[in-house]
């Protein structure tokens, strides 16, 4: 016997397409009668390019700016994270209760679904991937198959149409 579906996490990269993705978590939400968090994942600069803004400022400098930029990107992610649900549930007004909550967090995106989606005790993630072709996928991977290789639960990965 398969699982009930109550609860699932949408991860989102803000991209134009993304939205195609969106509606399979709203169709999947309606037939299971399920809730859906949206995550999106600031990604954080870290490495060589971290170390190389850290000779320019100051260990206080550098984490007060990043915090300053941190709360104003984050701001502006919930905004337009509402403004895209509000125009997504408009065409479906039998979904406007599905969103419960829309989550913005830093790191390394794979890590921060996969730890979402076990804090929030999601049973499914639906999350869309970009097709970059194999030098692509080969030089920078991806989320979705960094989410893949490690996750324990269902994952819909849907492919997004082009950019226009």
């Amino acid at each position: 016997m398969t699982p009930d579906i109550k609860r699932i996490l949408y991860a989102t990269d803000l991209s134009d397409n993304s939205a195609y993705a969106f509606g399979y978590a709203l169709n999947l939400a309606k037939k299971y009668d399920a809730e859906i968090t949206i995550l999106h994942v600031i990604y954080m600069m870290m490495g060589v390019s971290g170390n190389v803004v850290g000779f320019y400022f100051n260990e206080k400098e550098l984490e007060e700016n990043m915090q300053k930029r941190l709360t104003h990107v984050t701001e502006e992610i919930n905004k337009r994270l509402k403004v895209f649900v509000d125009e997504k549930v408009a065409d479906h007004p039998e979904s406007a209760d599905k969103v419960v909550s829309i989550e913005v967090c830093q790191g390394y995106p794979a890590d921060e679904i996969l730890k979402k989606a076990d804090e929030l005790h999601c049973d499914l993630i639906v999350m869309g991937t970009h097709g970059k072709g194999i030098v692509g996928q080969a030089f920078f991977g991806s989320v979705a198959k960094r989410v893949l290789r490690r996750v324990r639960k269902p994952v819909f990965i849907i492919p997004l149409p082009e950019e226009r």
